[in-house]
């Protein structure tokens, strides 16, 4: 695995932690998600904060966008521009499989040490929250996945709300991303986040205490 650890397989020590992805389409409310988890005091390692430390001035990966890119995605204090980039590889995936050679193995390496620091703290299962895992096929090392999904009516206004985008923009966005049945497909837990907060927060509380009991035992 990839992103797992060891915690060396001594006798009445937990082998290692379970690990537990979390992903979604835009505007599903994946960080909705992943902040309830964290109400229950579940440990959730988030994907998004990773990339930006892992392109922070001075990185290594830093240094490869700008060379791959050109010095116009950095702004005037040598910060990566991530509106910018974002602008550069939408609706280009040969630009956007470039970028993500370059940042998705740093990421790969900072969530090994986020997770190997939670497991040497007693951690049993951890989750790892990220936008893309199943695009780029890291929903396999992980031990089970949990995909949040919602309407795409009101996706589309989150996202336009969001992003202060047009219709038009805000729908370009959704469709070229995988569709949601896509992942639900591959996953082997669902929130529905069409509705409040609080019906959502039910879910969470219900899903965690069926992932606890699903995760009893070490994973092998």
């Amino acid at each position: 695995m990839m992103l797992g650890v060891d915690s060396g397989g001594e006798q009445g020590v937990w082998p290692r932690p379970w690990l537990i992805g979390l992903t979604g389409g835009i505007a599903a409310g994946k960080s909705t998600v992943a902040a309830l988890l964290r109400e229950l005091g579940v440990p959730v390692i988030d994907a998004d904060a990773l990339a930006r430390e892992v392109v922070a001035p001075g990185t290594a990966a830093l240094a490869q966008i700008v060379a791959a890119f050109g010095t116009e995605v950095v702004d005037a204090e040598g910060v990566l521009d991530r509106a910018v980039m974002a602008r550069r590889v939408f609706g280009d995936p040969a630009l956007r499989r470039r970028l993500e050679a370059i940042v998705q193995p740093a990421i790969a390496v900072a969530a090994q040490r986020a997770i190997a620091v939670l497991a040497r703290g007693g951690a049993r299962r951890i989750v790892y929250d990220a936008a893309l895992l199943v695009e780029t096929g890291r929903h396999r090392e992980l031990d089970l996945l949990i995909v949040v999904v919602a309407e795409d009516t009101r996706r589309l206004r989150r996202l336009m709300r969001r992003d202060g985008l047009d219709r038009a923009g805000a729908r370009g966005r959704l469709d070229a991303q995988w569709p949601q049945q896509q992942k639900v497909a591959l996953a082997d837990f669902v929130v529905e986040n069409s509705g409040s907060r609080a019906a959502t927060r039910r879910q969470v509380r219900a899903l965690w205490r069926a992932v606890a009991q699903a995760t009893a035992s070490p994973p092998h």
